[in-house]
């Protein structure tokens, strides 16, 4: 089997991310961000005796603030409503899953103070259970939320995203097109560009999320964190475009606003490796793991440093691999599978573990896996059929053209696999087909 490191490095990213801006813009709104309230009085006080404090030491402050408010109240909705909110913030800046699983458990504790006129802890809380995977609760209590609050879009859009990652995809076309003139609100208009480059509508998506990210930054006083993550989403639509150029001027400009935000790093390795630029990976992903040890990171570091004749190192990345993997709340992650079947490695406990997730989760990347999952066990007529499930929503990713071409390769359809690859060569043109690619 040919290994292609670089394409998976392109697959796109976990769609949670805008789960979790769009809830916490919706939650700041209903008085649940920490710029809101007392947290706003005591970062003024603050200010004035250590002027030099940067957004994420506000934040922690933020944080040991409304612990301590909680812990003189417990009886109160409203502090661990906030609190869950800032632990969710961090996550998403750290990469930490332990914060979400303390968010899920502050807005629970919320809620149980009060349930009613709580919208804002139960946003909270299906944002946290979203970031573990956990889509069919975090659906439950957002369309509750959604039925309750019918004019708020954000809501709206948030059902549609998790019925997107479900693969429940007629559902999700109801809900975005119930949304679909809100290409200017910075909680529905990421959803909606997700939404397009499913769909395969590249182009709407692209337009989206350039005008999505020209209100961030007309956006008074929004976190530099948020603004390095629609530069950083507006890069990965052009790296799976195979517009390496923009994208690299994308997620420069991302860092310029947020230094050292390790989704953008881990992102620059990405377009490395697309270019097999390897030690543009090395260098990119070894900083970005020193924030996050992100699982599709390391498995790109692995093949990074195998290609440079690294063993030892490539080992070691695929080693914190499995332990990264493992610490991680939820379900199993996809990257750290991808790698496993790319690398024959454990191939019958990657196919048992896609078959159960499918069993809720229909999402087209959930068959792409099995497809693969199959191909890897020489089941290809098999694999063929998972494979028509990947493309059903024709979506153009060049990590399901090459393992569709690779499948029909091995079932003897030449012809239909040149098309493929052909696909797959137009969103990376950096990629030329390999001699055993061709035959």
């Amino acid at each position: 089997m040919t290994h292609l490191p670089s394409r998976r490095s392109l697959r796109p990213l976990v769609t949670v991310r805008v789960a979790l801006f769009a809830t916490l813009a919706v939650a700041g709104a209903a008085g649940v961000g920490c710029s809101s309230g007392a947290s706003t009085t005591r970062r003024v006080a603050s200010a004035a005796t250590t002027p030099a404090l940067s957004e994420s030491e506000i934040r922690d402050l933020d944080i040991e603030f409304y612990k301590g408010r909680a812990d003189l109240d417990p009886t109160g909705a409203t502090d661990l409503a906030r609190l869950a909110g800032l632990y969710l913030q961090r996550s998403r800046e750290t990469g930490d899953p332990s914060d979400a699983i303390r968010a899920e458990s502050t807005a629970r504790r919320s809620l149980r103070n009060r349930h009613s006129r709580n919208d804002a802890a139960a946003q909270i809380l299906s944002a946290s259970l979203l970031a573990q995977h956990r889509f069919d609760e975090a659906l439950a209590i957002a369309r509750s939320l959604r039925d309750r609050n019918p004019e708020v879009l954000s809501l709206r859009a948030a059902v549609g995203e998790i019925q997107m990652e479900l693969g429940q995809y007629d559902s999700a076309r109801v809900s975005f097109d119930g949304v679909a003139g809100a290409s200017r609100d910075l909680s529905v208009a990421p959803r909606l560009a997700r939404w397009a480059e499913i769909e395969g509508r590249t182009g709407e998506a692209r337009w989206l999320m350039r005008t999505a990210l020209r209100t961030a930054l007309a956006t008074p006083h929004l976190p530099s964190e948020q603004v390095a993550w629609f530069w950083l989403r507006n890069g990965d639509l052009d790296l799976r475009s195979g517009k390496y150029a923009a994208a690299d001027s994308e997620y420069g400009a991302g860092l310029a606003a947020h230094s050292g935000d390790y989704r953008l790093l881990a992102a620059k390795a990405r377009l490395a490796a697309a270019q097999h630029e390897w030690r543009g990976v090395i260098d990119a992903g070894e900083a970005a793991i020193a924030t996050s040890l992100d699982p599709a990171t390391l498995g790109v570091l692995s093949d990074a440093y195998a290609a440079i004749g690294d063993s030892a190192k490539s080992r070691e990345c695929a080693r914190a691999l499995d332990v990264a993997v493992l610490k991680q709340p939820g379900a199993y992650h996809r990257a750290w599978s991808l790698f496993l079947l790319d690398h024959h490695r454990h191939v019958a406990t990657v196919y048992r573990k896609v078959l159960a997730e499918l069993r809720t989760r229909r999402d087209i990347y959930g068959y792409d896996l099995l497809a693969w999952a199959l191909h890897a066990q020489g089941r290809d007529a098999e694999a063929k059929t998972a494979m028509a499930r990947a493309l059903a929503q024709g979506t153009r990713d060049a990590q399901l053209f090459y393992h569709a071409a690779v499948i029909e390769r091995a079932l003897g359809n030449g012809r239909e696999a040149s098309q493929l690859f052909a696909r797959m060569r137009a969103l990376q043109p950096a990629h030329a087909v390999t001699g055993s690619e061709a035959q």
